[in-house]
């Protein structure tokens, strides 16, 4: 009788140790089996750190009482005194309810666990075969296969031996069980053995050396004639016939004596639905029939199936003869048109047949499973591994391994990936452990859930830190999966051929002339420098570099690219992100590219803020950025500058930084990519270019405006202070090698005299001008007063007042025209806001303009064409000037605002083609020809915008050389040698639309 006391402090004891029925296991231990050893506290200790103590009290109960008349002694005795049985016997019986059964079926199997000497540790194939050796029939096979599961588990649960030799071990025990299964099926059947030839070739799991405790072992079956020669089917026909029949049978046999159901349960399915055909196709195929259909049938799928293969049992040289004539066309399928999408939709298709109510709990298929991980591995492998034999493995983490050694992907990606499947896998482990059921569902019972996380560790709270340590590495793998996976750079490298991904000189040089390169020996020298040596720089160039060669050479200039590539590779060789960018974020390499092999303005902005690069690899990167946020950040450079010089340096590099930003979205925008066809809406694409260099001017000029301030005046200027933008600059429409047309107005503040101010606002001015012209590489930023009133011969600056009285007494029709573009666009907001009131009724005039004020703006029209369009010019071929350019279009919108504006809201914008539009909904234009006239304006603008780009200095008119004439067609959208076509078209667009000049402004 147990003392009450005694009773209650073991119950306590019992529930520190981590039983949850302290009642039960109290009872239990009460129980004559373990009389002899109830009391010893190493015995609590050792249950309670199990990962459940009370299926493993249970467990051990149950073996004590089955254990043959006079051995409990022994076994209590060892249980006791020897740790690593102690440990060993106890974790198993606390993580497995199915071993606990079998050690109650099978008493004396524990012994089994008492060896702990060093070649225990880590048995191979040799040592699980002799373990099976004695099993002669399926029961005795059962039983011999979980006596060794048995010290397999063992070693798992005490840490003797990690996940992934787990999974090898696991591997090599299911080999040694095909091979006793056809010794077995061949004893059965003589006869039949000796007629035929049979290879077992595992696939999955088993064949990567990486299996689960319980999963179906999927196998091929090769069969042959007994007398055939090396799998080559030298036997007749006949014979060949009947070696079939038999090795169907003995395959058939095998399956069966390993997937049936016996008085000792199962060992595991055996599946061969791998095979040709699946399940429609025969069991056992000859050499030959497997060749066959693979090179003219088999699916994308079935050679990524068969990256894992690998020969097990049966007839060894008819094995390595099936492995040797099928590992080629492995590597090879990666040629397959539509591989890559057709395996990621092959994923894809795997997630969405999941059941809804599972996907959550699916540790396997699901989301951030096990299957993300290996479908990344293997299509990299599939990929990459035609030109890279270190890939060629079947084992998931080695693989891994071999693509982070190579540069394929990147050594933290690979790291936070091994961890990642390395935790999924040892939960999958212990899930199928506890009852050797072959499942990949996540428990929902709290019971279940706190056995899983005590196995993996996890002692504190199991739960919460299991479900938390689980939906992170879930993340970690969904997020680097979609990253590798879904990499555009695969998909690119895939359509290469074998030669084309191994850059040797002879073949880089062959291929250099065949894509267009006009001196491959220069290009060659720039691959040999990016890509030679054994660093992985080097590595990671030399999966990139075959790509990007295609993507150069798809532009008016091959060269260049490689060249620019070279250079921006340099200046960012010892950054660790560059590369890793290239290889791994969305479309960053194809971007780049196209950036580099579009002319001069891109790569010389590159050079000079190589870090922008970053900006390619980030979706929205090559968005423009607001206004606002582009002043925040200049002003807040400026302020920090020491002086006025380092502020307008610090304005420039967002300058620089900003134009790259947006000659990069603009280039990319035009051309198109893999991920991103080029831009149908070319309209669209105008306005963006034009109001973020707008925008970014108007940043640049704040910058100026607050650097000048500061070094004259501190933080007060003696005068309010506002920059109004006219022209282009006021309509959002710059282009990258625009000047910027200003109007400059102040007003005094309060008790300051008009003189000082005014000398204060000449002062702020001449230093603006200063700053922003001091000698630099980048595209200039001119400021031009000169619609300012009385042009170059009026004061640079004015007060409000000063406006006022100059437009009521003295101003001119053209004036108030150029007025229609007026904007605030820096200083003082309140100030530029009274301007606008200001200026409003001059641009807008009240019933409009009068038949004289029309006439003298078609006079200065016509005087314009005639006076101002440069000597030799082709007026066909003008942007600005010639004949349905910028200037018809945009003094036909202007007319039609000046005459309407008054009546009709829509036209009171600075913007050219919204007040286009607007006079169309106003019914003042049909709409043919307000499209007519839309489709020349932004068609010239883009041919402007493409020679600076191209050129890397502005001009009005196409160039004259033929490879940056190329450019510019490219970025157009015309082909290669289709520049003519791109003339002739320019040539009838704006002649149309000179056509609809002639009848709206000069009245027909």
């Amino acid at each position: 009788m147990t003392v009450p006391g005694r009773r209650s402090s073991t119950f306590i004891r019992l529930l520190r140790s981590g039983f949850t029925d302290p009642s039960a296991a109290a009872r239990l231990l009460d129980t004559e089996a373990l009389a002899a050893v109830r009391a010893d506290p190493v015995l609590l200790d050792a249950l309670g750190a199990t990962a459940d103590p009370d299926l493993a009290l249970r467990g051990l109960v149950r073996l004590a009482e089955a254990q043959p008349s006079g051995e409990l002694p022994g076994l209590l005795d060892t249980l006791v005194s020897a740790k690593p049985l102690r440990d060993r016997l106890l974790g198993v019986l606390g993580a497995s309810e199915a071993l606990g059964d079998h050690l109650a079926r099978h008493p004396r199997d524990w012994i089994d666990l008492v060896t702990y000497e060093a070649a225990d540790l880590h048995p191979g194939l040799p040592e699980f075969e002799r373990g099976l050796a004695d099993a002669h029939d399926p029961v005795a096979l059962r039983v011999a296969y979980r006596r060794c599961l048995l010290s397999i588990a063992a070693r798992d649960v005490c840490g003797t031996i990690d996940v992934a030799q787990t999974a090898a071990e696991l591997a090599d025990l299911a080999t040694a069980t095909l091979r006793a299964a056809l010794r077995i099926a061949t004893a059965a059947a003589p006869e039949d053995a000796a007629l035929c030839r049979l290879a077992v070739i595992a696939m999955g799991k088993c064949g990567g050396n990486e299996l689960n405790y319980v999963s179906d072992v999927d196998v091929i079956f090769v069969g042959d004639a007994a007398n055939g020669a090396n799998g080559a089917g030298g036997a007749n026909g006949a014979d060949e016939g009947k070696a079939l029949q038999a090795a169907t049978r003995l395959a058939s046999h095998l399956m069966r004596i390993c997937s049936e159901t016996t008085v000792e349960g199962t060992i595991w399915p055996v599946d061969a639905n791998l095979r040709p055909e699946g399940r429609n196709g025969p069991l056992v195929r000859t050499l030959a029939s497997h060749l066959a259909y693979y090179q003219r049938w088999a699916k994308t799928w079935e050679f990524q199936a068969l990256l894992k293969a690998r020969a097990v049992a049966g007839d060894e040289a008819l094995g390595t003869d099936y492995i040797d004539a099928i590992t080629p066309l492995v590597w090879q399928a990666a040629e397959r048109e539509n591989f890559v999408p057709d395996v990621q939709k092959m994923r894809r298709r795997v997630v969405d047949n999941i059941p809804a109510a599972q996907v959550d709990r699916e540790l396997k298929l699901g989301p951030g499973g096990l299957r993300d991980v290996e479908f990344a591995v293997q299509l990299l492998q599939l990929v990459h591994g035609r030109s890279d034999a270190t890939l060629h493995s079947g084992t998931t983490l080695d693989a891994l391994h071999a693509l982070a050694a190579g540069g394929y992907v990147g050594r933290a990606d690979a790291a936070q990936l091994h961890d990642a499947y390395r935790f999924l896998r040892a939960m999958e482990h212990r899930i199928q452990l506890y009852r050797l059921r072959r499942t990949h569902l996540v428990p929902e019972d709290e019971n279940d859930l706190r056995r899983l996380g005590r196995s993996m560790g996890l002692r504190t709270e199991p739960v919460a830190e299991l479900n938390k340590a689980w939906r992170r590495h879930a993340s970690v793998v969904r997020r680097l999966h979609e990253k590798l996976f879904y990499r555009p750079l695969l998909d690119a490298v895939a359509q290469l051929t074998p030669g084309e991904t191994r850059l040797s000189p002879r073949a880089a040089g062959q291929r250099l002339e065949a894509l267009g390169y006009a001196d491959p020996a220069s290009a060659l020298r720039h691959l040999e420098a990016l890509a030679s040596g054994v660093t992985r720089k080097a590595a990671i160039q030399r999966t990139l570099l075959p790509v990007m060669l295609g993507w150069f050479a798809d532009s008016a200039d091959p060269d260049a690219g490689l060249l620019n590539f070279r250079k921006v590779s340099d200046a960012l060789g010892k950054t660790p992100w560059y590369l890793r960018l290239l290889r791994d974020e969305g479309a960053a390499a194809e971007n780049l590219a196209r950036v580099l092999s579009a002319g001069r303005l891109a790569p010389d902005l590159l050079m000079r803020a190589p870090e922008a690069v970053a900006l390619l690899g980030d979706p929205e990167g090559l968005a423009p950025r607001t206004h606002e946020a582009l002043v925040q950040e200049v002003l807040a450079a400026v302020g920090r500058a020491e002086n006025p010089e380092t502020a307008v340096a610090a304005a420039r590099g967002v300058r620089r930084r900003e134009l790259f930003r947006t000659a990069a979205a603009d280039i990319i925008g035009s051309y198109g990519t893999e991920d991103s066809p080029a831009e149908e809406d070319h309209g669209a694409l105008v306005d963006r270019v034009g109001g973020a260099v707008s925008d970014l001017t108007a940043a640049t000029i704040a910058g100026a405006l607050r650097a000048a301030v500061q070094a004259h005046f501190g933080d007060t200027l003696p005068t309010r202070f506002a920059v109004i933008g006219v022209g282009r600059f006021g309509g959002h429409e710059l282009g990258y090698g625009s000047d910027a047309d200003v109007l400059f107005v102040h007003e005094p503040r309060e008790g300051v005299d008009e003189q000082e101010a005014a000398k204060a606002a000449q002062t702020v001015i001449a230093e603006m001008r200063r700053l922003l012209q001091l000698p630099t590489a980048d595209p200039p930023l001119l400021i031009d007063a000169d619609l300012r009133p009385e042009g170059r011969s009026g004061p640079l600056v004015r007060t409000l007042a000063s406006y006022a009285a100059y437009y009521r007494r003295w101003s001119l029709t053209w004036e108030s025209q150029a007025l229609l573009r007026a904007e605030p666009v820096a200083g003082e907001e309140e100030l530029g806001r009274r301007f606008i009131e200001l200026i409003d009724p001059l641009r807008y005039p009240a019933e409009g303009l009068g038949e004289d004020a029309v006439r003298e703006i078609r006079r200065l029209k016509a005087r314009m064409e005639s006076e101002r369009m440069p000597r030799g010019a082709d007026p066909t071929l003008h942007t600005k000037l010639g004949r349905g350019g910028l200037s018809d279009v945009e003094w036909t919108v202007q007319l039609m605002q000046m005459r309407h504006a008054w009546a009709e809201p829509g036209l009171r914008t600075t913007r050219t083609r919204e007040a286009l539009a607007a006079a169309h909904a106003a019914g003042l234009i049909p709409t043919d020809e307000a499209q007519i006239l839309d489709e020349a304006w932004v068609l010239a603008t883009r041919v402007r915008n493409a020679v600076m780009l191209v050129r890397g200095r502005a001009g009005d008119t196409f160039p004259s050389e033929a490879r940056e004439l190329a450019a510019v067609g490219r970025y157009l959208g015309y082909a290669e040698g289709t520049v003519g076509e791109l003339l002739d078209d320019y040539r009838r667009i704006t002649r149309r639309a000179r056509a609809v000049v002639e009848e709206l402004f000069y009245g027909g």
